[in-house]
């Protein structure tokens, strides 16, 4: 029997259109046929350049359309529970970009409903289905490093450094702005993955340019989202994990995950600056002896790659999406998963607040 072609609405046209659109397009299950923008006649202009049947204004129109089986939101975080829970509530599948909220409370709402309407969520947590950090978790599965003593994770990019870069939502905290949000999201949903949950962190929030000109006016207004993020964690197992984050390094180092154990050492990193999916090498060593770098084995490469290297991964997690649509039932990375990592974020925020240790509370019975 033939698999029937999944309708979705893309909603979020910026990311929407460089990642999603193309990812859409790309897997045999999936067909754009709507797309929303607040703007009627943009809708109308971006539905007409990518022959999608539909333009809609709003998210009523979007989910009342018959065709529109799941929607995908690629907009600023905080937009996004607004838009989802009348998705949900309309028991249309979901496909939500991280941050998953602005905050805890919010992602657990969206995660109850989408459980009670019986629909499966995915959250694009897309380090989880590039190569080398597959062969990565295989090797920690493994147990190449033993026992693990230390973990380090780097992340230092220039996506922000330049202080001329225009004041936006991402500037601002309360819209869910920052390094926080569009990295340390990731973070920890792949501490969850790679090592397993947290028992505990401390966190110091910087925001190293705090005045950013306004794109229509050039007068400088203020910035109050984090640029920068210092993050010490301790694991549910005791093991250390030393967190170091940054949008705001001009040369930065890239992205590294060191993993130190009592039988050896992993070493997982790229220092692309312009395409944090390309570039991911990872090296290996018994205790005592020199790095070497480890072959990733071709069955776990891409069918095919892209010059953005977000599309790739992105249509590994739409496949996830499509298999758990097709068997009934959400598949990680999922709602739940994006749960997780927004309250160690609010826990974050927290302790910077308080400028103490914060104890992260057991959500398995979310």
């Amino acid at each position: 029997m033939a698999q029937q072609t999944i309708g979705v609405a893309l909603v979020g046209t910026g990311f929407g259109q460089k990642v999603h659109l193309p990812g859409f397009q790309a897997h045999h299950r999936t067909q754009v046929v709507a797309v929303y923008h607040r703007d009627r006649d943009r809708a109308q202009e971006i539905a007409q350049a990518h022959n999608i049947p539909h333009a809609c204004q709003t998210i009523a129109e979007v989910v009342s359309l018959p065709e529109v089986q799941a929607v995908s939101i690629a907009t600023p975080p905080f937009l996004h529970y607004e838009m989802a829970k009348p998705v949900l509530q309309a028991r249309k599948h979901l496909l939500l970009e991280k941050p998953t909220t602005l905050s805890v409370s919010e992602a657990q709402e969206l995660y109850r409903l989408a459980q009670a309407n019986r629909v499966v969520s995915a959250l694009d947590f897309e380090f989880r289905f590039v190569p080398a950090w597959q062969r990565f978790a295989e090797l920690l599965s493994e147990g190449v490093v033993g026992q693990k003593r230390l973990i380090k994770i780097d992340w230092l990019v220039s996506s922000r450094a330049d202080a001329a870069r225009p004041w936006n939502w991402y500037s601002q905290k309360a819209k869910g702005g920052g390094a926080l949000g569009a990295l340390a999201s990731h973070t920890f949903d792949y501490i969850n993955w790679l090592f397993g949950s947290v028992k505990r962190l401390f966190a110091r929030l910087n925001t190293a340019i705090p005045m950013r000109p306004d794109p229509d006016t050039g007068e400088m207004k203020p910035v109050d989202a984090d640029d920068t993020c210092m993050l010490l964690l301790e694991l549910a197992d005791g093991t250390p994990c030393d967190v170091c984050i940054s949008a705001s390094t001009f040369q930065g180092r890239g992205h590294w995950i060191e993993v130190y154990g009592d039988r050896g050492t992993l070493v997982l990193g790229s220092d692309n600056q312009k395409d944090y999916v390309h570039g991911f090498r990872l090296w290996a060593a018994s205790a005592g002896e020199p790095l070497t770098e480890v072959e990733i084995p071709q069955r776990l490469d891409f069918p095919r790659t892209y010059p953005d290297g977000r599309i790739a991964p992105f249509i590994r997690v739409v496949d996830r999406w499509v298999q758990g649509i097709d068997a009934g039932k959400s598949l990680t990375p999922s709602l739940k998963e994006g749960v997780y990592s927004q309250l160690l974020m609010d826990l974050s925020h927290t302790s910077n607040d308080r400028g103490t240790w914060v104890d992260v509370p057991d959500l398995t019975s979310i």
